[in-house]
């Protein structure tokens, strides 16, 4: 049985739309479409991993609008984080402030020259830093820049973190995209130490220690965030290789029941300041609770609540989905307290139903399968020690 779905899709160029027109259960029938094509594309829809919906983007005559009340997939059902609105739900003029944005950050990458870490093959590109060294404004320990006559060309050494090449490498340092030790380098020939002095490029930290290990670990609920559980439970050992546990430590904890991102690492000085709360690294978790939610509960929680251990707040809160019986919503803090999250909305009322951490800093969980480990690509490593100041 179909039920009447009033309007439809409206198309923005073309004929004269639609008015009443009758849809399936997937949404109602589309207006004319905006540029050409048969059908016009509608509603609001689940996509992967979020929603799309809105109006049609292309259709030339009146069609069948794919969406309505779109019933959620299986990347919804595991808590996909793109949600919002989709490609065809935005509006004329989102579409083309889109453009725009577009172009100019095309125009920008063009000014810029070759792009760093352009033909690494893992771990996300998350391009410049746009920020760097949070928290405290001691920089990191360096020599000054000197000329190291024992020391590796700058350029060779860039090419071997995996920049780009040689060639390359030596464009980024004439045109002032290279700092070492604090300073922009323009000149060629400049000899540096590995193992002492410190090189960013565009903002990015080259981790030129190849000891260093960081990977990403989507913890699964009923896992203790441990090497080695003493009562027996299965902890993060149960999902290392053998002996791999041995040299890798959990930067920060998320309780028993609570799942998502949690970094693994052999670098010490990163682990403390990433857990250092005068850094205020932020944290984005997904949080379901009971529904409905009544207005105001997320004022509440940025305006901040009292706990036994103090006053907390939440920097940013976030209505992702709401279905019957059950609310998800996105909360941002920069907090490092005990089970936080869950013991702030417990304070307003809203026990939390399951929780699962989603980014920390600039490092993104993406789509990452439960239980599994991955090694962060090198352009992560950069935007995470620049993240912390180092």
């Amino acid at each position: 049985m179909t039920r009447q779905n009033d309007g439809g899709s409206r198309g923005q160029r073309g004929g004269a739309p639609h008015g009443n027109s009758a849809g399936g259960r997937s949404g109602g029938q589309g207006g004319s479409g905006r540029t050409g094509g048969r059908d016009a594309r509608g509603g609001s829809g689940a996509g992967k991993g979020g929603y799309q919906g809105g109006s049609g983007r292309s259709g030339g005559k009146p069609g069948a609008a794919k969406g309505g009340a779109g019933k959620k997939d299986k990347a919804q059902e595991e808590w996909g984080v793109q949600g919002g609105k989709g490609t065809y739900g935005r509006s004329m003029k989102e579409n083309k402030a889109r453009v725009e944005k577009a172009k100019k950050a095309a125009a920008l990458a063009a000014k810029q020259g070759p792009k760093a870490f352009a033909d690494e093959r893992f771990g996300l590109d998350l391009g410049p830093v746009k920020r760097r060294r949070r928290g405290p404004s001691k920089r990191v320990t360096a020599t000054p820049r000197v000329q190291n006559e024992d020391g590796e060309r700058l350029q060779k050494v860039m090419a071997h973190a995996g920049v780009a090449s040689r060639r390359v490498c030596e464009e980024m340092i004439e045109t002032g995209r290279v700092e070492v030790n604090g300073e922009i380098v323009r000149e060629l020939g400049v000899r540096v130490k590995p193992d002492v002095d410190t090189v960013h490029v565009d903002g990015v930290r080259l981790q030129l220690n190849e000891d260093m290990t960081y990977f990403v670990f989507n913890k699964p609920a009923g896992v203790v965030s441990s090497m080695k559980d003493p009562d027996g439970r299965r902890d993060i050992s149960d999902f290392l290789r053998e002996g791999q546990s041995e040299r890798l430590f959990h930067v920060g904890r998320l309780d028993y029941e609570t799942e998502g991102l949690l970094l693994l690492t052999n670098d010490g000085e990163l682990a403390h300041r990433l857990t250092h709360p005068s850094f205020e690294v932020p944290k984005t978790y997904l949080v379901q609770v009971r529904g409905p939610l009544p207005q105001g509960v997320g004022q509440q929680l940025r305006d901040g609540v009292d706990l036994e251990d103090g006053r907390s707040r939440v920097d940013s809160f976030r209505l992702i989905d709401s279905t019957p019986g059950h609310v998800l919503v996105e909360v941002v803090l920069h907090s490092g307290k005990n089970r936080i999250v869950r013991r702030m909305f417990d304070a307003v009322g809203f026990p939390v139903q399951r929780l699962v951490r989603v980014q920390i800093g600039p490092i993104r969980l993406g789509d990452q399968r439960q239980g599994s480990l991955r090694r962060l690509g090198k352009q992560e490593v950069g935007h995470l020690l620049a993240e912390v100041g180092l």
